[in-house]
């Protein structure tokens, strides 16, 4: 039994074995720690000294009876109660010579990933169901009625069907970057690229955008900055996910700076808004992240992206947590001068 136990104790899972009478026969050294059963466990009966619940808070009980076919136990997550923790195991079992097997493993992370995959789907289910429900519904309704409407009403309902679905759009060409980020595929095709004229196009579509129309947008940077070798397609969706980000907290006006030293392009894009409080500076890079307390529309992943993007570089972006009013987002970039 002493050579048994010790081979036990090597297991990274939680292994306890229970007699045909119901009693704890041997327990390794992992179930101490993830299951709280401890050498005083051996020879208690296990509904005695462990208590598991399912999701919904009822306990749930192992039989100790093999069933009728199979000899297996099949895997399921629980949740272990000790009236301190509250943590969640992935619990499986086997009948042999009489005894059930249990083995157990933490399924924190487990649980986690589910988590974000139940984000996933209901951010994207939520984000593409309701631009589809406005292009079904005027389309519908242009078919049913197109003789009763004037040009100009046919028009608007016809630029709505437009931009909503450029929404759709962007929301898998986020998905995609997401992806390509996630795997380390992000490609770069640096070219010779005029940042300012560059930056200068992302802001002036921006005023014209639906969150920026009355915002003011400032641009401060060198009249001789220089071309600088950069992928111009991942710059702009960098420029564009900080500025957009910027003018939807944005009580004020927002300011863009872009300064290059010789090695790295800074760009400094401020606003007047609430800020983010300190302890949510990593969170809004996160996928989903949202901070400032504030729910705004989006899919939560412009900053996530930005992130991928900027680090595919060899870059940084951060919050400036000294920053006296609003959020001050900077983005240093290790680049070429071209000429």
């Amino acid at each position: 039994m002493a050579d048994e136990r010790s081979i036990l104790d090597t297991l990274p899972e939680a292994v306890v074995v229970i007699a045909d009478d119901g009693r704890i026969a041997t327990v390794n050294d992992r179930a101490a720690t993830l299951l709280g059963l401890g050498p005083d466990a051996v020879g208690r009966a296990l509904d005695d000294v462990l208590t598991l619940c399912d999701d919904a808070r009822t306990r749930f009980r192992i039989s100790v009876t093999p069933p009728t076919v199979g000899d297996r136990l099949a895997e399921r997550v629980l949740r272990v109660a000790d009236g301190h923790r509250d943590r969640p195991v992935a619990v499986a079992g086997r009948w042999h010579g009489g005894q059930l097997v249990l083995t157990a493993r933490s399924a924190g992370r487990r649980e986690h990933l589910d988590a974000v995959r139940g984000d996933v789907v209901a951010t994207v289910s939520h984000e593409i169901r309701s631009p589809l429900t406005s292009v079904k519904g005027f389309t519908r309704t242009l078919l049913a009625r197109w003789d009763r409407f004037s040009d100009e009403q046919k028009r608007a309902m016809l630029e709505t069907i437009d931009a909503d679905a450029d929404r759709v759009t962007r929301l898998l060409k986020e998905l995609l970057d997401v992806s390509r980020i996630d795997a380390g595929r992000v490609q770069l095709h640096r070219s010779r690229v005029d940042v300012l004229a560059l930056t200068s196009a992302v802001i002036d579509k921006a005023r014209h955008h639906e969150a920026g129309g009355d915002r003011v947008i400032d641009l401060i940077a060198a009249d001789d900055l220089p071309p600088l070798l950069v992928d111009a397609d991942k710059l702009e969706q960098v420029l564009v996910n900080l500025v957009e980000n910027a003018l939807g907290y944005a009580e004020g006006r927002v300011e863009v700076r872009i300064e290059f030293d010789g090695d790295e392009l800074h760009i400094v894009v401020a606003d007047e808004g609430p800020g983010v409080p300190e302890d949510q500076h990593r969170l809004v890079f996160q996928k989903f992240g949202r901070g400032r307390g504030v729910r705004r529309a989006g899919t939560g992943l412009g900053l996530y992206i930005t992130r991928g993007l900027v680090e595919a570089h060899g870059g940084r972006v951060w919050i400036d947590a000294d920053a006296p009013t609003g959020a001050h987002f900077h983005v240093h970039l290790p680049v070429d001068r071209v000429g």
